[in-house]
């Protein structure tokens, strides 16, 4: 094995530190070529691209696409939902004049004298 003689230490940094003032000043460059980040536009926070034809052109768009895929009812279950709803009112409305009549006498004669 060689004998790391003090000029070969010092021949050995010397070529390091030049290779290291090459990197530095390669460094100092790029970033001289680099914009500022205050002369980049502002990224927007959502990550959403500006695409042409956007707003309220696309929405309407993409609503109707999305109204094609809706299965709508037939007739007949349209027909059966509206008889289930109008039927559910009436029993509800029955309860409550019911519970009217009912709590009436109560509320006249004991709680308003």
């Amino acid at each position: 094995m060689a004998r790391n003689t003090r000029q070969r230490r010092r021949q050995r940094r010397r070529a390091q530190d030049g290779e290291q003032q090459q990197s530095v000043s390669q460094r100092a460059r790029s970033r001289q070529q680099a914009v500022r980040p205050a002369a980049q536009v502002p990224k927007t926070q959502t990550g959403g691209r500006r695409v042409p034809g956007g707003g309220f052109r696309r929405f309407v768009g993409e609503a109707i696409a999305e109204l094609k895929k809706v299965e709508w009812p037939s007739q007949s279950q349209v027909i059966q939902g509206t008889v289930v709803v109008i039927i559910a009112c009436l029993l509800v409305g029955a309860y409550l004049w019911i519970a009217d009549l009912t709590f009436k006498p109560f509320v006249r004669d004991i709680l308003l004298k």
